[in-house]
């Protein structure tokens, strides 16, 4: 038996054995308590050999329903915004081959007034402005009709996103997930 002042020496075998457990996960109290060394030394060894962790990933958690149930749910919700998707791309291109545009979702009415604007001609253009005039959103500061120059073209895209964005703020508030009264300036 080692009395209080004698030295626990340990050979560099038990040594690394020490390490390999404390760099999988074992604790240092467990580590130390099985292989009779001091807690202390333990870490000063950690600490001047620069032991590190294997860092391991947290396994991602089952859901509640279960992976089958899951899995499918996942899909099922796939497929039904996929065919949205499909449907909403029909209609966009509709509308720009020079098809009906009241009907689109507005955010994407800058876009297609736009498209429509460059790629059908000043007649088209004219022809959008004044169907714009009837619009719910054509009371907006500025107007629609100030969307489009005497030209007819339509003023840069990012301006029209952002007054169609601010006109239905509540909308895109809700869309990007902002509670009432967080970043209260956007947009």
């Amino acid at each position: 038996m080692v009395g209080w002042n004698q030295a626990k020496l340990r050979d560099d075998e038990t040594w690394a054995e020490i390490r390999r457990g404390w760099e999988r996960g074992e604790t240092g109290a467990s580590l130390a308590r099985r292989n009779d060394v001091g807690l202390a030394n333990l870490w000063r060894r950690r600490a001047s050999e620069s032991w590190e962790r294997v860092k391991v990933e947290d396994p991602t958690p089952e859901p509640v329903e279960g992976w089958q149930r899951h899995a499918q749910k996942t899909l099922d919700q796939f497929q039904r915004r996929l065919q949205t998707e499909r449907e909403l791309a029909l209609d966009l291109w509709a509308a720009m081959k020079g098809g009906p545009w009241e009907d689109l979702p507005v955010w994407h009415l800058g876009f297609v007034l736009a498209w429509r604007a460059e790629h059908l001609g000043a007649e088209t253009a004219a022809a959008d402005r004044e169907r714009a005039t009837d619009r719910p959103w054509a009371r907006a500061a500025p107007p629609p009709q100030e969307w489009w120059d005497s030209a007819g073209q339509m003023r840069d895209l990012e301006s029209i996103d952002y007054e169609i964005i601010r006109l239905h703020r509540d909308d895109w508030r809700g869309e990007a997930g902002l509670p009432e009264g967080a970043a209260p300036h956007y947009p």
